[in-house]
């Protein structure tokens, strides 16, 4: 569990763009990762097989993979799209990934796909299963099952959270602090240096931040529409 470590009071980057976007071009993701790497991200959270042999490759960093769909459907709070299936798990694992992060919610999967066997798989390849969850009782689930790190991500983006706040779920990191015995992971929603300082206070183990530093779209849409 060195990765873990490694990770451990760490700020890492979520370099992401869509297929559909100008970022999404191989030499600009690249680019991305080169610079959030120089001004000091501790790993880097990419999606797809492409970006992930990149940043493996690239950077001696911890790298977390996911894969997703090239187009978020209009119904995400209903369904399971991070790495939802053994199938996406597998190319993330040839991939090189250090850690395989996937859509740890109690939901039905694609295939009607097991969240035990991914995590069985990603301990047999000696990877790290990282369960991306909503909930407290979601998290508690995911560590039941084996899961070695939990995440906030989907905090607000399930049907089952929709009480989450409009910033960082720090109420459900605490309550995954306290509740369980692996690490915990906060995402989603961190715009501001101190957010990450209460997130740390409140016994995360590392942060994870995408929209804020590598989504210049929608940094551009935070002063053109403040107020």
């Amino acid at each position: 569990m060195d990765i873990l470590a490694r990770l451990k009071n760490k700020v890492v980057v979520s370099v992401q763009a869509m297929p559909s976007e100008p970022l999404y071009l191989e030499k600009c993701m690249v680019a991305m990762m080169k610079s959030v790497v120089k001004g000091g991200a501790g790993g880097l959270r990419v999606a797809g097989v492409r970006d992930v042999k990149n940043a493996k490759a690239l950077f001696d960093v911890p790298v977390i993979g996911i894969t997703k769909p090239d187009i978020i459907p209009a119904n995400y709070k209903e369904i399971v799209y991070i790495t939802p299936t053994l199938e996406d798990v597998i190319s993330l694992v040839d991939a090189g990934a250090d850690v395989i992060a996937f859509d740890g919610t109690q939901r039905i999967r694609p295939n009607k796909a097991s969240l035990s066997e991914m995590i069985k798989y990603i301990h047999i390849n000696k990877k790290i299963a990282m369960a991306d969850v909503s909930t407290l009782e979601e998290g508690i689930a995911a560590a039941d099952l084996g899961a070695d790190i939990l995440s906030t991500t989907l905090a607000g983006y399930t049907l089952e959270s929709v009480s989450s706040p409009s910033g960082p779920d720090l109420p459900l990191l605490k309550k995954l602090v306290a509740q369980v015995n692996i690490p915990v992971v906060l995402e989603g929603r961190i715009w501001e240096p101190e957010q990450v300082d209460s997130a740390f206070d409140a016994g995360a183990h590392c942060v994870v931040i995408g929209s804020a530093i590598t989504r210049p779209q929608l940094i551009t849409k935070r002063f053109v529409q403040r107020g």
